[in-house]
């Protein structure tokens, strides 16, 4: 997108934060509002994440102003809201690309700027690095300063909880700033709170309660009153008891989109000792109606017209496979009301927002806490209950303890329905569903299953929910295959799979969702094609058949090769002692970049063609 320097006069000076800071302050406000234009301006033509950064404008714009960046470490929690940053940062000119094949990463990333000082994607990391950053800023004695900024809803995981434990305990001097865009945690920002926060954010009360502390050392029961008469009057005035308890110094709620109210505040606060915490309110969709309205809506976002008054409606297509989780679900809720559905504050994106809506008492959404929502599930199944974890292949990883020891381990009847996995397309190398095969398939007592097509996730789905072991059930975002969803529900054998064509010398075993892509192989190759079906079990009686009856076996799957389904394939015929060439085709071992699904598969070789070429070299 080309800036027009006429619409954005003062946008048009900064290519960098050292030329912010040389505006003057009184300018901010109109900068900040250029900036939220040119930020719609920008997502509206190139599609990404839109609600949350309008609503960190102001925000961004203090912090590189009164932070010395990038020597002093700014740290975004998750990515979607660093829009803006990235804005400010030197890639103004790139915005367009963002999440686009070789375009900007769509979250910040290490490798893209020197203003991205930790590459994130999944939520809850920001203080934890932060606290890193800041230590080893101590040790080098350089006065380097380190800010996390956190969301209401990425500071519920417990990781969160666990730095700033270990924050209040070491007193690192940082700044945790909780940007509050939902949650009630506090009363509406007003005046009052705005002049109250300036008030303990600057020298005079830090002086008056540091000056007490020091006056009244000597005094060990009156230093004590003293510091319960600070917590309680504070406590009473500002919700930040927790916070102190914790051994943050709490200042706010103030106002997020005041930029003169935060800059006085951030560089009061930017030398203060120990840690501190700064609570800001600030509304998602910032500017902009329509997303104010509909946070979520637009949250993400295709390309539109900023001008209209909604989002372009999406051309009718396929069932996703979200979606006809969705709908088993409230389908099997009416049969069974023993059914209790968890999701790690994924509703939308995990199809359940009809379910919570019909089936409320069944339906629980613990918030980013990816790994109570296994354990949570466990508990469950202990009292008799049929617990099904809604969850992405890339947060189930974060859980990885939990199911091995509190589902697996114990032999709990849990059903995962594993969204997002494979390759996920604009969300990049966070967001890969790349490795749940792998380190799934290592776990005694799991049945594991990959559905060709939609129909087929909805029996399986059925199977698993009825089977009495841990079962997850693995799927890719977005739809697959054309046929028709039938409205009954069929128990699958465990570990057979499905024989889709014979043919000669190559048979073509697939897991999952690329068996389509598969088909041009089969048919141009005279290949015997496979829909396995099952990881684990597999089906050895049918290994056995095609490995003393063809010359080749061509595994494939939406996974990391390392670990995954064909390596399951590899050790059972190594134990079989058959002496057959065996070609595994999948993600390889690196990081998959962002770009779409089509064109990351056709990157790797795992379209159409890309399947075809592959095997005929490896035969010839």
């Amino acid at each position: 997108m080309t800036l027009d320097s006429s619409k954005y006069p003062l946008l048009n000076l900064v290519d960098e934060p050292a030329q912010l800071r040389d505006l003057a302050q009184d300018k901010l406000p109109a900068f900040s509002n250029e900036l939220r234009d040119y930020l719609l301006n920008s997502v509206s033509q190139s599609s990404g994440h839109l609600a949350s950064g309008l609503g960190t404008v102001e925000l961004t714009v203090a912090l590189h102003y009164v932070y010395n960046t990038p020597d002093d470490r700014l740290v975004w929690d998750v990515g979607h809201q660093a829009y803006p940053h990235k804005i400010l940062t030197g890639r103004r000119e790139q915005m367009h690309t963002i999440r686009q094949k070789d375009g900007l990463h769509p979250f910040p990333f290490r490798d893209e700027s020197q203003y991205d000082t930790f590459s994130v994607g999944h939520s809850s990391t920001s203080i934890s690095a932060a606290l890193g950053m800041s230590i080893a800023a101590q040790k080098e004695g350089k006065g380097r300063k380190s800010v996390a900024i956190i969301g209401d809803g990425a500071i519920t995981a417990g990781m969160a909880f666990e730095a700033m434990n270990h924050l209040g305990d070491v007193k690192s001097d940082m700044l945790i700033i909780l940007n509050d865009n939902e949650m009630s945690i506090s009363e509406n920002v007003g005046a009052l709170t705005n002049h109250f926060a300036r008030i303990l954010s600057g020298s005079f009360y830090t002086n008056i309660r540091e000056g007490s502390k020091k006056l009244l050392s000597g005094v060990p029961p009156v230093k004590q009153l003293a510091s319960k008469m600070e917590e309680h009057i504070k406590g009473m005035m500002i919700p930040g008891t927790f916070f102190e308890e914790l051994g943050l110094n709490y200042i706010g709620p103030i106002d997020g989109h005041d930029v003169n109210m935060l800059v006085d505040t951030l560089r009061n606060m930017r030398n203060l000792k120990g840690p501190q915490l700064l609570h800001i309110k600030t509304q998602k969709g910032k500017g902009y109606k329509p997303a104010e309205a509909d946070p979520i809506g637009y949250h993400g976002v295709p390309k539109f017209d900023p001008s209209t008054t909604s989002l372009p409606k999406s051309k009718p297509s396929a069932a996703t496979f979200s979606k006809v989780f969705g709908d088993w679900l409230c389908d099997m809720a009416e049969q069974d009301s023993k059914l209790m559905a968890i999701t790690p504050a994924m509703r939308e994106g995990s199809g359940m927002v009809r379910f919570s809506k019909e089936h409320p008492d069944q339906y629980f959404d613990v918030a980013i806490a990816e790994q109570h929502a296994v354990t949570l599930a466990a508990g469950f199944a202990c009292e008799g209950l049929k617990p099904v974890v809604a969850i992405y292949s890339s947060f189930l990883q974060r859980a990885y303890d939990q199911l091995i020891h509190d589902v697996a381990l114990q032999n709990l009847p849990v059903l995962f329905a594993i969204d997002r996995a494979g390759i996920v397309g604009a969300d990049g190398e966070t967001h890969q569903g790349a490795y749940d095969l792998s380190f799934m398939r290592c776990i005694p007592n799991m049945v594991i299953m990959a559905p060709s097509d939609t129909n087929e996730c909805r029996q399986m789905l059925y199977t698993g929910y009825k089977a009495n072991c841990p079962v997850a059930v693995r799927y890719p975002r977005g739809s697959a295959g054309t046929a028709d969803i039938e409205s009954t529900m069929q128990l699958l054998e465990i570990g057979k799979a499905d024989t889709i064509k014979k043919g000669s010398k190559i048979a073509i075993l697939s897991f999952g969702t690329l068996l389509e892509n598969a088909q041009l192989a089969a048919d141009e190759l005279d290949a015997t094609l496979v829909n396995m079906r099952f990881i684990k079990p597999l089906d050895t009686a049918l290994l056995n058949e095609l490995a003393t009856s063809h010359d080749v076996i061509v595994t494939l799957e939406d996974n990391a090769i390392a670990g995954g389904a064909g390596s399951a394939v590899n050790e059972f015929l190594a134990t079989q002692k058959t002496d057959i060439n065996i070609l595994n085709l999948g993600i390889p071992d690196e990081f998959i970049k962002h770009g779409t699904q089509d064109e990351m598969h056709d990157e790797m070789g795992l379209g159409e063609q890309g399947i075809l070429t592959a095997i005929k070299a490896f035969i010839n």
